[in-house]
């Protein structure tokens, strides 16, 4: 059954439109402006694959010393299991990032780690 979803939600980093949501699955479109970046998080339950549509999204995994990052081209593909901490980087002199990600229902499960716009450790905001 389909949730009520709300089409457009305005982010410090860009924003989302969410497209789909069900008792077992979400989808969303979420554009990053050049230069900004999601908060660096984990998920407790929720599972996510992104697809990158536009632009070259840094994909930071890991925390700390054992961060990881990957520059994903338009095309590219990535799935985030639950526990995974990770971070959506859109960088400066490049075009804005926007990219699909479809995931389960869990919109709310978010664990913030780091933050650039003073959301940190604040889970489900």
């Amino acid at each position: 059954m389909q949730k009520e979803t709300k089409a457009y939600i305005d982010k410090p980093w860009g924003w989302e439109k969410l497209w789909a949501h069900t008792d077992k699955y979400a989808g969303k479109f979420l554009y990053i402006k050049e230069g900004c970046q999601l908060s660096r998080q984990y998920h407790e339950y929720k599972e996510e694959t992104i697809y990158v549509l536009k632009g070259t999204l840094v994909l930071e995994t890991g925390q700390g010393k054992d961060i990881v990052t990957e520059r994903l081209a338009p095309g590219s593909v990535y799935h985030i299991s639950p526990g995974t901490i990770h971070r959506f980087c859109s960088p400066k002199d490049h075009p804005p990032v926007e990219l699909i990600e479809v995931s389960t229902p869990e919109l709310d499960d978010v664990v913030r780690l780091e933050d650039d716009y003073d959301r940190n450790n604040v889970p489900n905001k």
